[in-house]
C-alpha cells in the first residue's frame, strides 16, 4: 500500500499505525468493537454518518466556517483534519467488516473536497468510490453527500431538495440529497439522505421546522409512489427527531410496526440498541435515536429481488467510538472536540447500517 504524502511526519506516523490497525482488526477478526456487528454481511451494505463538523482548513468567504480554521477558535489544523478522515476511514472499515459499505451517507460534511479527501488520501482509495454532493444553503457551510462503490453501485441520477424553511427568522438548513442507482445491475433503489433543522432554541420550540423538512421529504417520496407504487425507497439520516416524533411519524408517515408491509407505506427499522447504547447521540445522560433508517414496505418483501428486515439494521457501537462518561455514567460517543478543546475522537454521533440482500 502506497501512502499519500503528508504534511507532518505525525500524521504519517498516526495514518501507518491507523491503516495497521484496522487492517489487523479486519484480517484477524481481532475486532475492537461490539456485539452489534452482524454474524453475515448482506450484499449490499448501506451505512449513514454524522461525521461532527468535517471541516477543510481553507477559509470559505460566503459561509460561515471561521470556527474551523487553523487561526479560529478551534485551531483546526491540516494535521487534525488528517486525523479525522483517518477516524472516518477507520469506522467505515470496521462497518464494513471484510469489505466496506457499497453506499455511505454522510452529514456534516463541508464540501466535495473534504469527500475526495477521504475517498482518495486513505486506504479508501482502492475501492474506487464515487462521490455524490451538492452544495447547500446552511450558514456554517455543512452539507450531506455520498460516496458509493461503482462495481455494485450504477448511478442513475441524483439532486438536491431544498428545504426553504417558511417561518419568520429562520435560518437557511441542509438540502435534502436523492440519489437514484441500479443496485448490481438488477433493481433500482431510491435513497434520501437527510440532515434536518437542530433543536436550537428547545425541541418543542423548533419542532415546526423539523415537522415541514418532514412534508418535503414525503412530497418528493409520494411522487415516487404515484408513478411506481411499490419503488424500493431508503430513507437514512439525522432527524434531529426519534422516531417517535411527530416529525417521523405524522408528517413523514413512518410506522413503527411491520405486520402486512404495503409497499405505499414507510417503515422504521431504528428502534433498537445495545446494553451500553440505546441511542445515536447522547445529550447529558439520554441517549437519543436521532440517526435512522426508513424504508418503504417494497423493501421488506424478502421475495424480492432486493430485500430487508428490521433484524438487518445496527448501531455501529464500536468500543472505539465510544468513551466512558464519568460525569453521568455508562458510555458516550468520543468525540472530536468538547468545546473548543481538541478531543482527537471520532463524532458525537454513532453511524447507523442496514444490510440489503439481492
Amino acid at each position: 500500500m502506497v501512502c499519500p504524502i503528508l504534511v507532518h511526519s505525525n500524521a504519517m506516523i498516526k495514518y501507518i499505525l491507523s491503516s495497521f490497525l484496522v487492517f489487523t482488526f479486519i484480517l484477524t477478526g481481532n475486532r475492537c468493537y461490539s456485539q452489534t456487528v452482524t454474524e453475515s454481511r448482506g450484499d449490499i451494505r448501506v451505512m449513514f454518518y454524522n461525521v461532527e463538523n468535517l471541516f477543510d482548513v481553507y477559509d470559505d468567504t460566503i459561509k460561515n466556517d471561521n470556527e474551523f480554521l487553523p487561526d479560529g477558535e478551534k485551531k483546526w489544523t491540516y494535521s487534525h483534519f488528517r486525523q479525522k478522515t483517518l477516524n472516518i476511514y477507520k469506522t467505515i472499515a470496521a462497518v464494513g467488516e471484510v469489505s466496506p459499505p457499497e453506499i455511505v451517507c454522510f452529514a456534516e460534511i463541508e464540501n466535495r473536497y473534504v469527500l475526495n479527501e477521504l475517498i482518495y488520501k486513505t486506504p479508501l482509495e482502492k475501492y474506487r468510490y464515487k462521490i455524490v454532493h451538492f452544495d447547500s444553503p446552511d450558514l456554517r457551510g455543512i452539507d450531506v453527500g455520498l460516496i458509493y462503490r461503482k462495481e455494485k453501485i450504477q448511478f442513475i441520477d441524483s439532486r438536491n431538495i431544498e428545504v426553504d424553511l417558511p417561518f419568520k427568522y429562520s435560518r437557511p438548513t441542509r438540502d435534502i440529497l436523492y440519489f437514484k442507482c441500479l443496485v448490481d445491475r438488477s433493481d433500482t433503489l431510491h435513497l434520501f439522505v437527510n440532515h434536518w433543522p437542530s433543536r436550537m432554541g428547545g425541541k418543542a420550540k423548533s419542532a415546526s421546522k423539523r415537522n415541514y423538512a418532514a412534508t418535503v421529504l414525503r412530497n418528493s417520496v409520494d411522487s415516487i409512489l404515484e408513478f411506481n407504487s411499490c419503488a424500493k425507497i431508503l430513507i437514512m439520516g439525522d432527524f434531529n427527531d426519534e422516531p417517535w416524533d411527530e416529525s417521523i411519524q405524522k408528517h413523514l408517515g413512518a410506522l413503527n410496526t411491520f405486520n402486512e408491509p404495503s409497499c405505499a407505506d414507510l417503515y422504521n427499522l431504528s428502534s433498537t440498541g445495545s446494553n451500553d447504547v440505546s441511542g445515536t447521540y447522547r445529550y447529558m445522560a439520554e441517549w437519543n435515536f436521532l440517526d435512522q433508517c426508513i424504508v418503504s414496505g417494497s423493501l421488506l418483501n424478502e421475495t424480492g429481488s432486493l430485500h430487508t428486515n428490521a433484524d438487518k439494521f445496527h448501531i455501529a457501537d464500536f468500543d472505539f467510538l465510544l468513551q466512558d462518561d464519568n460525569k453521568f455514567g455508562g458510555k458516550k460517543p468520543f468525540r472530536t472536540y468538547i468545546g473548543p478543546l481538541y478531543h482527537g475522537g471520532f463524532s458525537d454521533h454513532l453511524p447507523v447500517f442496514v444490510d440489503l440482500d439481492l
